[in-house]
C-alpha cells in the first residue's frame, strides 16, 4: 500500500474478532480505481468497513459507489425526502429503521453486491448497526448440519415491502465468488420458506438459523457519527438497525448490483409442496408452487 503516496498514511483497525474495519488516512472523494482496488481488497478481508469523517455530498458518494460497479436504487421503496435513481435514502422519522437482520435485495435472482451507506443525520446514541459474519455463522455448525444445509435451497420474497409476488430461489449455503469462502444465505427479514422441506420442518430450520446468525461471536456493532460512510459485502454478511432511536437518523444508500449465487452444492432433494390448506403455512405452500410453475424447465 505504501507505494501509492495517497495510501502511505492508510490506518486499518480491526474492530471485532469476527468481522470490521475503521479505515482512516483516505479521501473517499478522490478515489482513484488503484484505490478502489485496495478498498476492494480491505473488503474481501474485513466485510464490512467504517470510514469516519468522510462528508461525502451525494454525487461524491454516487461516484464512490461505481468504482465497485451498477448501481440502483431500491426496487420497491421510495426515498422520503431525496429524490435520485441510484440512491436509496432511509429516516427514522418516516418509519426508515431496518430492524430485522437481512441481506439486501435476496428477493431478487441477482441480489446486491456490496452497499456504501453515508450517514446524514444521526442522534448521539442509539440506531447503532450490527453486522455477523455469515462465514462464521457456516463455519461454526456442526458437520451434519452442514451437510443438511447444502443440499437445500430458499424462497425468498419482499413481503416487507408489500410484495410478495417479487421472489427468487437461492440456495441456502453459497460460495462467494473471490473468496471461495462457503456462507449461510438465509435471512429473518426476506427468507420465507426452504423448498425441500415441509413448511412446518422449515419453519423448524429457518427458526433456528436465522437466530444463530444472531450470535455476539459472529457480530459486529458499530456506533455510527454523522459523516460516517460504512460498506458492507452482501454476500457473506446480514446487518440489522438496532430500533432505540431517539431524534432523526437519515441514511442514503448506493447498492452495487449483479450478483450471481453459486450454491456451495446442488440440492440434492426436489421441492416438497403439499396440498393447499387455509394456514400461513399453506400460503407458503401456495407461494411456492405457483413460483415453481412459473419457472422454465431444465
Amino acid at each position: 500500500m505504501a507505494a501509492n503516496p495517497k495510501l502511505a498514511n492508510l490506518e486499518v483497525t480491526p474492530v471485532a474478532s469476527a468481522l470490521g474495519a475503521q479505515i482512516r488516512g483516505i479521501d473517499l472523494r478522490e478515489v482513484t480505481d488503484n484505490e478502489a482496488n485496495v478498498i476492494r481488497q480491505l473488503l474481501l478481508d474485513h466485510l464490512v468497513l467504517f470510514f469516519p469523517d468522510q462528508h461525502l455530498s451525494i454525487d461524491e458518494h454516487v461516484a464512490f459507489g461505481r468504482h465497485f460497479g451498477h448501481l440502483e436504487g431500491h426496487p420497491n421503496l421510495k426515498n422520503p425526502f431525496t429524490e435520485h435513481p441510484e440512491l436509496f435514502e432511509l429516516a427514522a422519522s418516516k418509519g426508515g429503521v431496518a430492524d430485522e437482520w437481512h441481506t439486501d435485495i435476496t428477493f431478487q435472482e441477482s441480489p446486491a453486491i456490496m452497499s456504501v451507506l453515508n450517514v446524514k443525520e444521526c442522534p448521539p446514541i442509539g440506531g447503532d448497526t450490527m453486522w455477523s459474519s455469515m462465514y462464521a455463522a457456516y463455519d461454526a455448525l456442526s458437520p451434519p448440519m452442514k451437510e443438511l444445509c447444502e443440499g437445500l435451497t430458499a424462497l425468498h420474497d419482499a413481503l416487507p415491502h408489500g410484495r410478495t409476488d417479487r421472489m427468487a430461489i437461492h440456495p441456502v449455503v453459497r460460495v462467494h465468488p473471490i473468496t471461495r469462502k462457503k456462507s449461510l444465505f438465509v435471512n429473518e427479514h426476506f427468507t420465507r420458506r426452504i423448498v425441500e422441506m415441509s413448511a412446518d420442518e422449515s419453519e423448524m430450520l429457518l427458526s433456528y438459523l436465522t437466530n444463530w446468525v444472531k450470535n455476539p461471536r459472529f457480530v459486529v456493532r458499530y456506533q455510527w457519527t454523522r459523516g460516517t460512510i460504512g460498506m458492507w459485502d452482501n454476500r457473506c454478511t446480514q446487518h440489522a438497525v438496532v430500533n432505540d432511536v431517539e431524534g432523526e437518523r437519515i441514511i442514503q444508500r448506493v447498492t452495487i448490483m449483479g450478483d450471481e449465487v453459486e450454491a456451495a452444492h446442488a440440492a440434492r432433494w426436489e421441492p416438497f409442496v403439499t396440498a393447499a390448506r387455509t394456514s400461513d403455512t399453506g400460503r407458503r405452500d401456495r407461494q411456492l408452487r405457483n413460483f415453481l410453475k412459473e419457472q422454465p424447465a431444465n
